[in-house]
């Protein structure tokens, strides 16, 4: 039992150290180098291999379920704020965009791989952020058409400023609309939902009644442990959809690939 309270204090230093960071951020910008370090432990303590052992033992727990999600909540409140941050660095040119996208195009690329984008793909990138590396990523290595949509106003506003700033302003759009008013989810080929959405089921029941037949929908999530910095997908999806679930070993959120009912469910490990 020690070892839960031990489990349960970790959480709830975290997400203490990371909201008094964020705080202290707003109030001196230096400080948003210590929240990124925090964050990065953050991801760290996600993919340890004892943390995952702690919650499997007490998951259940009212506690350890409360403060997990108040941890979630924190930390990506605080990213939020952190990507506004660094979108405005960029357009400012203190910070190189072109630098942060080929740090970010590894893993970028062996998703475009996946999921099968190339030149010709047109793709919906829905809950883009103010700080869009993963659609810039893309368009920058495929060639792809990409539209971006966010719910805040702001990250729409410093995202298209990014897009500027990065000389992709051609091939990737933005837009504060929800996903069903949008000419070109219809053309879409590719739709990917970020881990970071939190009323995925709904975004889903709109898409389903709008793409083509031939979409592939990427939804980023965090189940588990995984949870504590990205919304979970705990609801079986194979009654409405094909899918195939792609996990990874050391990566902080998984992925299920969404077509319409026509191809055989497969699940595969990627590491």
């Amino acid at each position: 039992m020690k070892e839960k309270y031990q489990f349960l204090l970790s959480l709830k230093s975290l997400a203490f150290e990371i909201n008094e960071l964020n705080l202290y951020s707003k109030a001196d910008s230096v400080c948003y180098e210590l929240l990124q370090e925090k964050l990065d432990q953050l991801s760290r303590f996600m993919i340890c291999e004892h943390n995952l052992q702690q919650w499997s033992l007490w998951e259940d727990h009212e506690e350890i379920r409360l403060h997990s999600g108040h941890l979630r909540e924190t930390s990506v409140q605080a990213l939020c704020d952190m990507e506004k941050y660094q979108s405005i660095c960029t357009c400012n040119e203190e910070l190189n965009i072109s630098d942060y996208i080929g740090v970010l195009s590894g893993t970028v690329k062996q998703e475009v791989e996946e999921f099968g984008i190339d030149g010709s793909s047109k793709v919906l990138f829905i809950g883009s952020g103010a700080f869009p590396l993963s659609a810039l990523t893309i368009a920058k290595e495929t060639g792809a058409q990409v539209m971006c949509l966010d719910i805040d106003a702001e990250a729409v506003h410093l995202g298209k400023q990014i897009a500027d700033a990065s000389g992709l302003h051609a091939n990737v759009t933005f837009s504060g609309n929800t996903a069903g008013e949008q000419a070109f989810l219809r053309e879409a080929t590719h739709i990917i939902v970020a881990s970071l959405v939190p009323n995925k089921l709904e975004v889903l029941a709109e898409l389903k009644t709008v793409v083509n037949d031939d979409v592939q929908i990427a939804v980023r999530y965090g189940n588990g442990l995984k949870s504590i910095f990205n919304y979970p997908l705990e609801q079986d999806l194979s009654v409405e959809w094909n899918l195939t679930r792609i996990t990874r070993e050391h990566s902080i959120y998984d992925t299920v690939v969404l077509t319409p009912k026509r191809h055989p469910v497969t699940e595969r490990q990627v590491y």
